[in-house]
């Protein structure tokens, strides 16, 4: 089976993809594009795997960032080669470089690919509910207007649906407490759960922070365990560890 990444190309015009579990060098609970350095699998493996999605958008394995995820608002601008180094941590990354990769690591949270095709500027971005609620969309957007963006068009990737993003009463609150609106976001479960609609929240910040359009793949990644890796199946199954998608999109 091929890398065939899920892509939205009436909205990002730039090569870009949200790419599967499909395609890769990875074996056993990690099969097969695993890309995330953080899971205990050969390293080298992980870089093939980069290399393959690198390959497949049209960029050199080298030219293809990621950085360390702190589920923060932190935005990293990369125009050149001397704006990286390994290790650096941030939840987004923006660029209008020549030849650049950004790419995010998600596993349930929401990868969030950017574009301004006019003014040529890219954006990505990791958005678990921590990021998304502290900010990271809004920050990376602002960090793209700072390029010369001013028409930015964004989408959300594969991530946990409302249907399996189950979480307590104190989650509830925090929201509640953020903003009272928030709560359109929530419906019951039983004993006294709530379910949590990421991606819906997820596109209503990106709205209020003045996307020109923007959408969700619609992709659950914790109802595809074939297709996704996915945190929340692999805790509620006990598999003993779990692999990292990566989205990307080039300048």
């Amino acid at each position: 089976m091929g890398l065939n990444p899920v892509t939205l190309t009436h909205i990002l015009s730039a090569r870009h993809g949200f790419f599967t579990r499909h395609g890769g060098v990875s074996t056993g609970i990690f099969a097969s594009l695993n890309c995330g350095y953080g899971s205990p699998e050969n390293h080298e493996l992980i870089t093939q795997n980069r290399a393959l999605i690198a390959t497949d958008v049209g960029a050199a394995p080298e030219r293809l960032y990621s950085v360390t995820q702190p589920h923060s608002a932190d935005v990293l601008t990369i125009n050149t080669p001397e704006d990286y180094a390994e290790g650096i941590k941030a939840d987004a990354m923006v660029s209008k470089g020549e030849n650049i990769a950004l790419g995010v690591l998600t596993a349930d949270c929401a990868p969030v690919l950017f574009q301004d095709a006019k003014a040529g500027v890219i954006g990505a971005a990791h958005a678990g509910w921590r990021g998304a609620f502290g900010g990271v969309l809004e920050a990376t957007m602002e960090a793209m207007r700072a390029l010369g963006a001013t028409n930015i068009n964004a989408v959300v990737g594969p991530c946990i649906s409302q249907k399996n993003y189950e979480v307590g009463p104190e989650f509830l609150e925090t929201f509640v407490d953020e903003n009272p609106d928030y709560s359109r976001f929530f419906i019951n479960a039983p004993k006294e759960k709530y379910l949590f609609d990421l991606p819906t929240f997820t596109l209503h910040r990106l709205r209020q922070a003045g996307v020109a359009e923007a959408e969700w793949t619609g992709h659950c990644t914790y109802a595809a365990p074939d297709t996704f890796y996915s945190y929340r199946y692999s805790q509620h199954n006990n598999l003993p560890s779990y692999g990292r998608m990566l989205s990307v999109i080039t300048t």
